[in-house]
Parts: structure tokens; C-alpha cells; sequence
């Protein structure tokens, strides 16, 4: 197993119970206990857990529910709601949209009216709620099953080739330093993807995800011009982004910034 899956693993483990311990990790994984500490090691200079004695703890509670589960985030609803109201304005009938799988760009689906529109997702939460629109045109890059996820090694020079005209994309954490994270390797190629190729990309993301950096770095913040979130982002938040040359777009009773 690579260095990357065994960090992908561990995170999962910390998200799911809170804690790990270093023998638990050895034998799930099939390693030594020197190799997960090690790895521990590496992870705690991310910033990312706080290791113990035989194990670690998550460095950040926020970190809890980040992974795709069963159903969507329940966390953070009023302000993903915002979020989603303010990225409808950027949509206009017969665009051609991508939207990343997450909870914030479910919403967006959910808001979205049944009129012309082509909507390319590999979220399988966004296909169901979509695929009840019969005026939006679907379009689902094909690939196995990873969570509610459909993916596959095609799937990125597959979007590659199309033209979309703005994308939606859902992140774990944005960072001044680290840019926007994730913490599962295989879903990079796709956002990346999808920043090459669409003509506008956004990040939508609710006020949580700011200041937060998660195991992998799929964009640096100038990649993606334009963040949309929502009103509860702290003012100083927001210039600190600005300033690094990131466009805020607030939605809720703060309107937008721009």
C-alpha cells in the first residue's frame, strides 16, 4: 500500500472514531508500528492530528463528518443554503454546468429549476435529484462506485474534451497556504480536470472550510478565481482572501461581495 493510501486510511480511521492507536493502525493496514508512526509523524506536521501516546487524536473537530458517508453532510445547512442561493445567480438557462460532488453543490441541484440546462456531475446524490428534472440534460462520466461517487481513470481526459462553461467545485479545506484540499486521492484528477477545462470555475463552500487544510492540495488559490460562500465568514476572513487574490461572494443577508 502506498504512502498516500496508508495517510488516506488513517484520516478516515481519525474522522470515523476520533483517535487511533499506533497497533491498530500496524495491523489494519499490514505495516509496523514504526511505519505508522512515522506516518503519524508526517500527518501531525500537516497539521492535521495530534499524536499521543500509541496513537493520535484529530488536531481539529471540524474535521469530523468530512468524508462522504451514506448520505450527505448534514452540518453547516443554512450556510451551505446561502452558499447554493448565491451560486444560482452565476447559472443561466441552457448553460453548460459541472457540479462536484459534495453537499453544498447538492443543494445547488436541489435549487436548481427544471429548465434548460446541461448539468455534468458524477455525484450520485446530484443524479438522483436531478434525473427527476426532465428539462436538464444529465451528463455522468462513467466509472465504478467509490462511496456516492462515480469514478474512473477516463474520467478526467474524458472532461477534458468537453465544453463546459462553469464549474462548481466542493472542497475540504481552502488554505492561504496550502490552496484547496482534500483529504482522497482519486477524486484530484476530476477537479482538476474540470479547472482546465471550464471556462468559469467557483468553489462553493460554506464559512467552516476556510483556514482548514486537508491531506492534499488539488488547487492552488489562484487556480480558482472566485470562492462562494455564505454570510457567516468573518469580514477579516474575507480581506485576508482578497488580498491573495481570491474574489469573495457572500450569499445570505450580506449579499455579495465583489
Amino acid at each position: 500500500m502506498s504512502a498516500i493510501k496508508r495517510y488516506e486510511s488513517i484520516m478516515e480511521q481519525l474522522i470515523a472514531k476520533g483517535e487511533v492507536t499506533v497497533a491498530d493502525l500496524a495491523a489494519r493496514l499490514g505495516v509496523t508500528g514504526k511505519t505508522i508512526r512515522q506516518d503519524l509523524e508526517k500527518l501531525e506536521a500537516k497539521g492535521l492530528l495530534l499524536r499521543t501516546h500509541g496513537g493520535a487524536i484529530l488536531a481539529n473537530e471540524g474535521y469530523s463528518g468530512l468524508f462522504p458517508d451514506k448520505t450527505p453532510n448534514g452540518k453547516q445547512t443554512n450556510e451551505k443554503y446561502e452558499a447554493a442561493m448565491c451560486a444560482l445567480s452565476f447559472i443561466e438557462p441552457n448553460d453548460i454546468i459541472a457540479l462536484d460532488s459534495g453537499s453544498t453543490t447538492l443543494q445547488i441541484a436541489r435549487l436548481l429549476d427544471n429548465e434548460p440546462l446541461t448539468v455534468i456531475t458524477n455525484d450520485l446524490y446530484i443524479i438522483s435529484e436531478l434525473i427527476r428534472k426532465d428539462q436538464i440534460r444529465l451528463v455522468v462520466p462513467g466509472g465504478f462506485r467509490s462511496r456516492n461517487l462515480l469514478v474512473s481513470e477516463d474520467a478526467g481526459r474524458f472532461l477534458q474534451k468537453l465544453n463546459v462553461q462553469k464549474a462548481f467545485l466542493s472542497t475540504t479545506g481552502i488554505h492561504p497556504e496550502y490552496g484547496f484540499t482534500i483529504f482522497t486521492y482519486m477524486h484530484m484528477e476530476q477537479k482538476q480536470a474540470l479547472i482546465h477545462s471550464a471556462k468559469q470555475v467557483f468553489c462553493v463552500a460554506d464559512n467552516s472550510k476556510f483556514d482548514k487544510c486537508a491531506l492534499i492540495t488539488f488547487a492552488k488559490l489562484s487556480d480558482i478565481p472566485v470562492i462562494i460562500t455564505d454570510s457567516g465568514l468573518p469580514e477579516a476572513t474575507a480581506i485576508k482572501y482578497e488580498e491573495a487574490g481570491v474574489r469573495i461572494e457572500q450569499g445570505g443577508s450580506r449579499g455579495t461581495k465583489g
